[in-house]
């Protein structure tokens, strides 16, 4: 081949490339190996008393982390993981409720920023990447544009500290009356304008609103890491809204082959964490283990 027929050929190569969409399928349509990682969300190990008899019942039950709260004791986090082999992926921020940084109070606001802080600390500790956030909650005596308002303005005081410890602060939907569409939590994400505050995405929570793999579509990049969640709206409507819950992983209305896809068109190829109910014997932590490989797999 002559330098002129290299270059046709370079050039014509690279003008395919630059057409191709960047998604998480290839130029032939078939979808790329998954290569998620399996953890469970703390509370929902109801086996063992102990952190590292916690740590202990995950990785029998055959996952590959463990999303703790924050305020454990570090070492003995740190203690379990080694022990175990377990990653800590994320940690989810246990003081969200109790300190909203939506709240009239300042000073609840200041504490709430305070105990942020210290999750994202946590994290740091544990080599976790993100820090679940709970931003605020509309009701009664706080608007929506309060809300959106107050919540930002604590948490624009946090990005400085998540940027220095490169840990994300990922904001999740939950039944907080906020946050209502993917385009406005899009929104909400990106006015920070830093890649260190993200969506935590839960599957499960957005049932009774909306469908999961229209919100994963959307938040596409701004997507930190996922909540593996059911919910059934059967059971929703005939024994109320929380009832929904109570139904087995992939026997309630999530389309997991459709979740699946999304995740796929984004690329996220990062933790799937299951946060429910349902392990509270090893035989049961086995079982949510087992059906979110089934989800992988579909």
């Amino acid at each position: 081949m002559n330098r002129r027929q290299f270059t046709k050929t370079a050039a014509m190569s690279a003008a395919f490339i630059s057409a191709v969409p960047v998604t998480g399928t290839s130029v032939f349509g078939s979808s790329p190996a998954r290569t998620h990682k399996k953890a469970m969300m703390w509370g929902g190990i109801g086996v063992g008393s102990t952190i590292m008899e916690k740590f202990q019942a995950a990785k029998q039950a055959g996952f590959d982390g463990v999303e703790v709260d924050s305020h454990l004791n570090r070492a003995e986090v740190k203690q379990a993981a080694a022990a175990t082999g377990l990653i800590v992926p994320s940690v989810c921020n246990s003081q969200h409720w109790k300190y909203l940084m939506s709240s009239p109070d300042p000073q609840v606001r200041e504490q709430g920023v305070a105990a942020m802080k210290l999750a994202l600390e946590d994290a740091a500790e544990f080599g976790a990447d993100t820090v679940l956030l709970v931003p605020g909650r509309v009701n009664e005596s706080v608007r929506y544009d309060e809300c959106w308002d107050r919540s930002v303005a604590e948490i624009r005081k946090l990005v400085p500290l998540a940027e220095k410890l490169k840990v994300k602060i990922a904001i999740e939907n939950v039944w907080n009356n906020f946050l209502l569409s993917p385009l406005e939590m899009a929104r909400y994400v990106d006015q920070f304008q830093s890649e260190y505050v993200g969506a935590y995405f839960d599957c499960g929570n957005i049932l009774t609103y909306g469908w999961p793999e229209q919100w994963i579509r959307i938040l596409g990049k701004r997507i930190a890491k996922i909540h593996i969640k059911e919910y059934s709206r059967k059971i929703a409507d005939e024994k109320g809204k929380s009832a929904g819950f109570n139904v087995q992983l992939r026997d309630g209305d999530v389309n997991w082959p459709e979740v699946m896809k999304a995740i796929d068109e984004t690329a996220y190829q990062g933790w799937l964490t299951i946060e429910m109910g349902g392990g509270n014997t090893p035989e049961g932590l086995k079982d949510l283990c087992d059906r979110l490989k089934l989800i992988i797999e579909s």
